[in-house]
């Protein structure tokens, strides 16, 4: 069952289109909550609230604070989203209907999507890469359009990356659509991530793609069992799209853990199992494996990236290492877009 509990708001944030940052009282005791305004709407200061606290319980590091499930107070009044008929989080309690970009006539069989699409694409293995990789490609190809395509394997909002707000605050990102399970995007939803890519160069008009896991990940310490396994799957679109595939490196110089020191074994699976060759970008000093895959190594500016104010920690702790294969991967991007 779920692990839900009544709480009082004692601070409510500023609230977007997108979320809201609460302070909440259960049973005396002050915690850090958050509100998907989309489909919570907006708490005030003495709002009764049911939220979810398994994450902050489990003291996930990603993951930690209450999540509003219900407003008791002002919450029930929602209306849905007018000509919406599609459902995401489908057969839950939070289950919605949304506007998919794609649209077809439903008296008339769709035409084929015209192929192959030919531009880039760029596979994360972890969120943290993206703030990184989209500062390197605006420097690479200024002016160029790269838009991001959340998936699942890590958080399912739209509304949850602060750093997603801050790129397109800063012109990095042209668009921000979620895909497949996520669902909220700034630009749109879709419902499948070859759906997404296909919307987004064509009808949106990107140069170039990333995509991938919202904020934290999924993760058993297995060699399957984690988010990062969707760069398998959004590769997999992009490839069968005739888009040119870049996997997004995972470093790391600091992590204490084995298995993710130097190349994480998470992109290690994914090279595994990919059914066709892909690039990988490496950054100066770095040695790709001898397999199949197209390894290119790039310089990464990481004085000039630390200048920007984007994020330069990764999981809590300085990383050089990580934050420098994802800005070989983004000169590598804005190279690729750049020869089609």
């Amino acid at each position: 069952m779920l692990r839900l509990k009544r709480a009082t708001v004692a601070s409510a944030g500023p609230a977007d289109a997108m979320e809201q940052r609460l302070g909440i009282e259960i049973d005396g005791e002050r915690r850090a909550a958050i509100a998907d305004v989309g489909l919570v709407g907006a708490a005030q200061v003495g709002d009764e609230l049911v939220v979810n606290v398994e994450a902050l319980d489990l003291r996930l590091g990603s993951g930690g604070f209450d999540v509003v499930h219900v407003n008791l107070t002002r919450g029930l009044g929602g209306h849905g989203t007018p000509d919406a008929h599609v459902m995401k989080l489908n057969y839950t309690s939070l289950q919605h209907a949304v506007v998919p970009l794609e649209q077809g006539d439903p008296g008339t069989a769709p035409p084929p999507p015209q192929l192959p699409l030919t531009r880039p694409v760029a596979v994360l293995a972890l969120h943290g890469q993206l703030a990184a990789l989209a500062w390197a490609f605006g420097r690479a190809r200024e002016g160029g359009r790269l838009g991001y395509i959340q998936t699942m394997g890590g958080a399912l909002p739209g509304g949850h990356s602060c750093v997603v707000r801050d790129l397109r605050e800063q012109g990095l990102l042209a668009g921000h659509v979620t895909a497949g399970a996520a669902f909220g995007g700034a630009d749109g939803d879709s419902l499948t991530t070859v759906a997404a890519l296909h919307q987004g160069l064509t009808e949106l008009g990107w140069d170039a793609v990333v995509a991938g896991p919202g904020p934290g990940i999924l993760g058993s310490g297995s060699t399957l069992g984690h988010g990062g396994m969707q760069a398998l799957d959004s590769a997999h679109a992009a490839l069968a799209l005739g888009c040119r595939a870049l996997l997004v490196a995972r470093m790391s110089s600091t992590d204490t853990r084995p298995r993710h020191q130097g190349l994480s074994h998470h992109t290690r699976a994914v090279l595994d199992l990919l059914l066709a060759p892909v690039n990988v970008a490496l950054p100066d000093g770095q040695q790709g494996l001898r397999d199949r895959h197209s390894w290119v190594v790039h310089e990464a500016d990481l004085e000039g990236y630390a200048a920007s104010g984007l994020p330069t920690r990764s999981m809590g702790r300085e990383d050089p290492l990580f934050f420098a294969a994802a800005l070989a991967a983004g000169t590598a991007l804005a190279q690729m877009a750049g020869s089609r």
